[in-house]
C-alpha cells in the first residue's frame, strides 16, 4: 500500500487540494463582489419606495442582513452544497444557467486551443528545422510579438474584413443561422450535439459562423504558444541527449521524437495559463458575434448589479480554471517524471 501511494500521491495530494484552493478563491469572491457599489435591494424593487419592513425583507430574502462574517459563512456552506442561489432580477437558479451556458463558452475555447496547439507544433518544429525559410523567419518574428494585439481589436478587425468587405463570414449574429432549429441537447456542448443529430445544414452552417471566432482567438494567444514551442525545440535540440543519440546513429525520425518528448512538459504546462486567457476571450468574442454563452451572462450580471449571478459565475470559472490546472500538472508530470515531488530531491 504505502509503495502504490509513493507511485500515485502526487496525483492525489494534488486532486485533494482543489476543494481547499476553490475555498479561498470563494472567500475572495465575497469579499471582491461586496465591494461593488450599489443596493441590490434598490434594483429589484425598480425604484420603487419600500417601507422599512419591506426593505428588511428583501434585505434577509437576499442573504444580506446580519453580519459579514455571518453572510461569509453562509455563501460557503452554500458553495459547498454546490448551492449558488437564484439570479436576483430573473430568479432563475444560477447553477442551472451555468450548466446551460458554461459548455458553450468551453466548446469555443477548446476548439481554439485544439487548433492554437496544432499550429504552435506544426510551426515549431518548422521554425526549428527550416530556421532560414521565410515562413519560419516571418513566424518567428510574429511569435515574439505574442499577446500584442487584444483578441477585442482582433475580433473587431475581422468582423469587418471578413463580413463586411470580403463577405467571407456570415452575419455575427451566433452559432448559427436564426432560420435553423438548435440541435437536441445530448450533451449541452452545441457543436458536438449538432455532430450527433447528423443535421448537415445545421452542422455546415455552425462551421460557417464559428470559423471566424475560432480564429480571432487563434490567431490572439497561439503565438504564446508558438513562441514557448519554439524555445523548448531549441534547447532541446541543442542538449547532449540529443547530440548523444545523432552519434549513436539514431534515425532521423527517432532523434525528432526525443526532442519532441523533452520540449512538451513546458509547453503543456503553458496550456493551463493559455486555456485561462482562451476562456477570457470566449467571452468576449461571444459578445462580438453575439453567441450565447457566459459572456452575456457575466455582462448582464455586471450592468444589473446582479451580485448573485456575478459570484457564481466567478466561481464557476475559479473551478474550472483549477481543474485545468490541475489537469496540466498530471500531464506533465507523466510526460516528465522529474517534475514530481521529491523525484528530484530523491535524485539528486
Amino acid at each position: 500500500m504505502s509503495a502504490l501511494w509513493s507511485r500515485n500521491g502526487w496525483w492525489v495530494r494534488r486532486l485533494a487540494i482543489l476543494p481547499v484552493h476553490l475555498l479561498l478563491f470563494a472567500v475572495v469572491v465575497f469579499f471582491l463582489v461586496k465591494l461593488i457599489p450599489g443596493d441590490p435591494v434598490a434594483v429589484l424593487s425598480g425604484g420603487q419606495r419600500m417601507t422599512p419592513e419591506q426593505y428588511e425583507a428583501a434585505r434577509a430574502s437576499l442573504g444580506l442582513t446580519g453580519t459579514v462574517f455571518g453572510q461569509l459563512g453562509a455563501f460557503l456552506v452554500n458553495t459547498v452544497t454546490l448551492d449558488l442561489g437564484n439570479s436576483v432580477l430573473t430568479g432563475t437558479s444560477v447553477l442551472a444557467e451555468m450548466g446551460s451556458r458554461l459548455p458553450e463558452t468551453v466548446e469555443l475555447a477548446v476548439m481554439a486551443m485544439v487548433v492554437s496547439s496544432l499550429v504552435a507544433v506544426g510551426l515549431g518544429f518548422l521554425v526549428v528545422l527550416r530556421p532560414r525559410n521565410l515562413v519560419s523567419r516571418a513566424v518567428a518574428s510574429y511569435s515574439r510579438a505574442a499577446g500584442a494585439v487584444p483578441d477585442f481589436c482582433l475580433g473587431v478587425a475581422g468582423i469587418f474584413v471578413f463580413y463586411s468587405v470580403l463577405h467571407w463570414a456570415p452575419a455575427p449574429i451566433g452559432r448559427y443561422d436564426t432560420l435553423l432549429n438548435p440541435p437536441p441537447r445530448t450533451t449541452g456542448f452545441p457543436f458536438l450535439d449538432a455532430l450527433f443529430s447528423s443535421d448537415t445544414a445545421l452542422m455546415g452552417s455552425m462551421l460557417a459562423h464559428l470559423w471566424l471566432p475560432v480564429g480571432v482567438l487563434v490567431v490572439a494567444y497561439a503565438p504564446m504558444l508558438v513562441k514557448l514551442f519554439i524555445r523548448s525545440l531549441d534547447q532541446a535540440k541543442n542538449a547532449q541527449a540529443t547530440k548523444f543519440r545523432i552519434a549513436s546513429g539514431a534515425s532521423r525520425r527517432m532523434v525528432m521524437v526525443s526532442i519532441a518528448r523533452r520540449a512538451l512538459p513546458a509547453t503543456v504546462a503553458m496550456f493551463g495559463t493559455i486555456f485561462g486567457f482562451m476562456v477570457g476571450g470566449a467571452v468576449v468574442v461571444e459578445q462580438l458575434f453575439a453567441i450565447p454563452g457566459m459572456g452575456e451572462y457575466a455582462v448582464q450580471a455586471v450592468t444589473r448589479s446582479d451580485f448573485v449571478s456575478l459570484r457564481g459565475f466567478l466561481l464557476i470559472v475559479g473551478a474550472l480554471s483549477l481543474l485545468v490546472f490541475f489537469l496540466v500538472d498530471v500531464v506533465t508530470m507523466l510526460l516528465d517524471p522529474r517534475r514530481r515531488p521529491g523525484v528530484a530531491v530523491a535524485g539528486g
